[in-house]
């Protein structure tokens, strides 16, 4: 690509460029010596599993490592002992070590859906942050003041109205700063709400003898409500490590946001280009298309990026025959083919109705199976030859050939 056009599409869908124009001289300084630049996105494990919000980040992470330049995946397991005071009107209970790595672990694992592991440097910032001195923290807690970091709203807000503030909420910032300093970053990802801790680090990196990092933030994704950022917590996610099924039946389904949240949808969670999404905007006003279309086309192609084509094809014929199922057709359900005699909740797992055999486990003690309509409660039981409706929840549904 020329400058310009590697300029556009690292920052398509970004938010805050800081900036622009360092941006621009760091990718020419970049071409002609050769050497890639370092982008850094850090990620604390505060849950076990990643959904579409996060991916936001990672795929523009994806972006700067298609264009040649070292991307590092940064788990922070020391911060996370911290606790990210952002968004929060109180202390963040910090998480315990057990938690944190078991949530790293998982965080590793799922990464690699989007990026190339052969390209991708993952590391541990307790690794350098773990190791400093009382002489270095004070160092570092001196390259910024207390006036400074009133003028994160979070904070101000929580001073203002006496709510206390801990002293080592003013290290999170700090230490997220420190991170960039000791990876020399040349630029840092971050969603909107992360804007102050990236400036901190843009701000005492020069202190170090280090230029300032070049900071681009991208959109908090909406979630399927409509109205909430995504968020595990308000049940308004599409996790990456549900089944396809599950993943697309969400898009079609539970989806309630706006036309608007819609094409932020297609923007920030596949490789359509501008002109090809503007291509769709102009055939969904004239009425070539519908919005239901719309929906089938981006849950496939979101499901494709985690599962394979194959798998997305399948999801949607799926979905498809649920529809028709549900006005009475269920003859429509694709047949599946399975082998009798299995327990029932190794084909739960099988046929993607759960993520795990312990999923399944639950779901089977909790009543939420019914195979011909009929509540199956025992993690004992088989599925026998002949040709069965199973049935995980309301909506999941699915018809095998068991011989």
């Amino acid at each position: 690509m020329e400058l310009e056009e590697h300029l556009a599409y690292l920052t398509r869908g970004c938010v805050d460029v800081v900036r622009a124009a360092d941006l621009r001289s760091r990718l020419a300084e970049a071409q002609a010596s050769g050497r890639p630049l370092v982008v850094k996105v850090g990620f604390d494990p505060t849950a076990p599993d990643l959904h579409l919000g996060h991916t936001v980040l990672i795929r523009k992470m994806k972006h700067f490592q298609e264009m040649g330049h070292t991307v590092v995946f940064l788990i922070g397991d020391f911060t996370g002992l911290i606790g990210d005071p952002t968004g929060r009107s109180k202390t963040r209970p910090p998480l315990t070590a057990e938690a944190v790595q078991a949530n790293a672990d998982t965080y590793r694992q799922q990464v690699f859906r989007i990026l190339d592991p052969e390209r991708t440097i993952v590391d541990f910032n307790s690794r350098w942050l773990g190791t400093l001195t009382s002489v270095d923290w004070v160092k570092l807690a001196a390259q910024y003041n207390v006036a400074q970091m009133l003028e994160r709203r979070e904070f101000r807000q929580r001073y203002d109205s006496g709510q206390p503030i801990a002293l080592h909420e003013f290290l999170y910032p700090l230490s997220q700063g420190y991170d960039s300093v000791f990876l020399k970053a040349d630029v840092e990802l971050g969603g909107t709400d992360q804007l102050f801790n990236l400036n901190v680090g843009r701000d005492i990196m020069p202190a170090y003898g280090l230029p300032a990092q070049i900071i681009l933030t991208t959109p908090l994704l909406i979630g399927l409500d409509g109205v909430e950022k995504m968020s595990k917590s308000l049940g308004n996610y599409v996790g990456i490590n549900e089944p396809p099924e599950e993943m697309l039946r969400k898009i079609v389904e539970q989806f309630r946001g706006t036309d608007e949240v819609m094409w932020m949808y297609f923007t920030l969670l596949t490789d359509l280009t501008p002109a090809a999404i503007a291509e769709r905007q102009r055939r969904f006003a004239s009425g070539e298309t519908t919005s239901s279309d719309l929906r089938y086309e981006l849950g496939r192609r979101i499901v494709a990026d985690y599962h394979g084509a194959a798998a997305a094809d399948a999801a949607e014929q799926a979905v498809r025959a649920r529809h028709a199922a549900r006005q009475g057709h269920g003859d429509d359900l694709p047949l599946q083919s399975i082998e009798a005699g299995l327990l029932l909740r190794k084909v739960l797992v099988e046929l993607g109705l759960a993520v795990s055999g312990s999923d399944a486990t639950r779901k089977i003690t909790q009543g939420g199976i019914r195979v011909d309509g009929v509540v199956v409660s025992d993690i004992a039981a088989v599925v026998g030859a002949g040709i069965w409706t199973i049935q995980a929840g309301k909506r999941l549904i699915v018809r095998v050939h068991a011989r």
